[in-house]
């Protein structure tokens, strides 16, 4: 009877409540270092790609930590760091777009709702891409898939820009609160990727 009540129990750290909450300070780890890796600018996608694969590796129950991240954000920044000037890019041109929304341009307000949601869709396929990246992966061809699956799935698409908003809302709030919720939003975008992949 012992024995079959020792059986019976969980082992310490095994319930479901334990793994959520270790895999939410992972979550948080992680987006510690998406942010160190990103400090360049150019490279917020290829450090979002690592820190998507490092949570994969985690949910997989795979050994994995700071080396593997490493290894995975020097392999995706060879032509990762290019998205991420095409990010800053799209960036700048909706900023114009602002501008003249503000200086009263006529049609203003059209393309300045256009050029907006146009952004937001470009972050939520870059991070799609970025979710989706293995070491020898084309940057081109991932974005062009992830373009496809924003359109397609539009209920992941809308969690993904819910993980944005949650991202610029705790900026709004507090700074290095923002950092760590980068990692929740590599792991949502895992999460949509892996759901739009089982269906």
């Amino acid at each position: 009877m012992t024995e079959a009540r020792a059986e019976a129990r969980p082992e310490p750290g095994g319930s479901r409540l334990a793994q959520g909450f270790a895999l939410f300070a992972e979550c948080l780890l992680t987006g510690v270092w998406i942010a160190v890796a990103a400090l360049p600018l150019v490279t917020y996608p290829a450090a979002f790609a690592a820190g998507a694969r490092h949570l994969g590796r985690r949910l997989a129950h795979e050994s994995g930590g700071w080396r593997e991240f490493v290894a995975d954000y020097r392999a995706a920044v060879r032509r990762g760091w290019l998205v991420g000037v095409a990010g800053w890019i799209a960036l700048a041109a909706v900023w114009v777009d602002v501008q003249a929304v503000r200086s009263g341009l006529p049609g203003g307000p059209l393309v300045g709702a256009v050029g907006v949601l146009a952004l937001i869709g470009a972050a939520v396929a870059g991070l799609r891409a970025a979710a989706a990246w293995r070491p020898g992966s084309s940057w081109r061809a991932l974005l062009a898939g992830a373009g496809r699956r924003t359109v397609l799935d539009p209920a992941g698409s809308f969690l993904i820009v819910g993980g944005l908003a949650v991202v610029a809302c705790s900026a709004w709030f507090s700074a290095p609160l923002a950092v760590a919720v980068l990692g929740a939003v590599a792991a949502a975008a895992v999460a949509v990727e892996e759901r739009y992949r089982r269906r």
